[in-house]
């Protein structure tokens, strides 16, 4: 066991190693068209993943990939086309801003007109319906029999975008659109009146299959600690003629694993084993890391997990979220960050981490901001090379401090 002493004048030697620099063309290179967003089951995902495992070889781990299925996995095949006016008016809405394609929605590629009516009231037969602010999407489609489909409110983002989402409810039978605030507002007082709507909701669900990538530097010695770093990197996709890069979420902290790993690999005390998990099928589930946490359930090695998912543009403080026998973990998280004069702050971090602590593993989730979450706003310019560099620092350090830590600091205690 190292002294604190001698610990605290190691991290001060690695700690300047940390390149944000190398993050930011890391960050870039998993947000470029090349790999189309990087959504599970796609070619683009196939050849970020094989991007990942050559990066992860070349840092000396033993690297290999695990298959598992995914089910129904929501993807646009057309942009949809969306028009529409009152009487002979006709305005087209605008893909990505305007109007989007709600996540449970039957997919119909053929547009479909007819006049504007509010959901639960009046006969809906034949008409796209205006769901009012404030009714659940449930209750209007159970009012909605032989409808043309609905019209939903969502927000936008500070840019003008609304969100991608690939999980959620299961597809119902009606085209469901989504609409900005103003433009719903629009449709809802036009619903009154001789307003019409002509619209289809190109989305079909695919069987895919994802695949975790598993690197693994030379073992501890036997009673040593067992540390995993873990970060998704999935994105949503791009959609057609839209791209969505996927900066923040989580190139970002795919970037800060691969940092941390290769500043460890290079200063790490014997008695400390080191292994990193890129997880796939984040965006429809956490479903990569479901994978993984219940082969851990049942294995010999019970490490300690930090989870990086979104290291892109800090304010004030670090969230970090710790679940299972994380006592001794978020110890160390504590004075890695009073280390490296990183506050850190208990926030929601609903991502990987989670999975792993439900079985019982010792499962911290860092997070420190996103721009443009699952929007074509997420690009690498908005990735902050500062937060970058602070959470690369925060884990190196945390890592480090666990191996002057007692050797039964570990998901098993």
């Amino acid at each position: 066991m190292t002294a604190p002493s001698e610990s605290a004048a190691h991290l001060d030697a690695i700690l300047p190693l940390v390149s944000a620099e190398r993050m930011a063309c890391t960050v870039t290179a998993l947000a470029s068209a090349e790999f189309t967003g990087r959504r599970v089951g796609t070619a683009g995902g196939a050849a970020a993943r094989a991007w990942l495992v050559a990066h992860l070889a070349d840092l000396g781990a033993m690297v290999d990939t695990d298959d598992f299925p995914v089910r129904a996995v929501p993807e646009l095949y057309a942009a949809p086309t969306v028009v529409w006016g009152e009487g002979a008016t006709s305005t087209r809405l605008t893909f990505g801003r305007e109007v989007a394609v709600h996540c449970a929605s039957a997919d119909t590629s053929e547009v479909r007109r007819g006049p504007l009516g509010v959901a639960d009231s009046g006969d809906p037969t034949g008409r796209w319906l205006v769901v009012p602010t404030g009714m659940h999407l449930s209750d209007a489609a159970r009012a909605a029999s032989g409808a043309a489909g609905l019209l939903v409110s969502r927000a936008v983002d500070a840019d003008g975008w609304q969100y991608t989402l690939l999980a959620g409810p299961d597809p119902g039978p009606l085209p469901i659109l989504t609409l900005d605030a103003s433009t719903h507002r629009a449709a809802l007082a036009a619903a009154t009146g001789a307003g019409w709507w002509s619209a289809n909701t190109p989305l079909h669900r695919r069987d895919v299959t994802g695949a975790n990538i598993h690197a693994r530097f030379p073992a501890a010695e036997p009673g040593g600690i067992e540390v995993l770093l873990t970060a998704h990197y999935d994105g949503v996709g791009d959609h057609p003629g839209l791209r969505q890069p996927g900066a923040s979420d989580n190139a970002s902290g795919v970037a800060v694993v691969l940092e941390a790993a290769r500043i460890l690999t290079a200063a790490r005390p014997a008695g400390l084993g080191l292994a990193v998990a890129l997880l796939d099928a984040e965006e429809v589930g956490a479903l990569g890391s479901a994978h993984h946490s219940q082969q851990l359930h049942v294995g010999d090695v019970r490490p300690l997990i930090i989870n990086v998912d979104g290291a892109g543009l800090l304010d004030q403080a670090a969230a970090v979220e710790a679940g299972g026998p994380a006592h001794a973990l978020l110890a160390l998280l504590d004075q890695a960050g009073r280390h490296t004069g990183l506050p850190l702050a208990a926030g929601p971090v609903a991502s990987d981490n989670r999975r792993y602590a439900a079985v019982g593993l010792a499962a911290v989730g860092v997070g420190a901001g996103m721009a443009g979450y699952h929007s074509p706003a997420d690009t690498p310019d908005r990735v902050d090379p500062h937060t970058l560099d602070a959470i690369a620092r925060l884990v190196v350090a945390t890592v480090r401090l666990a191996a002057s830590a007692p050797a039964t600091d570990s998901s098993s205690t």
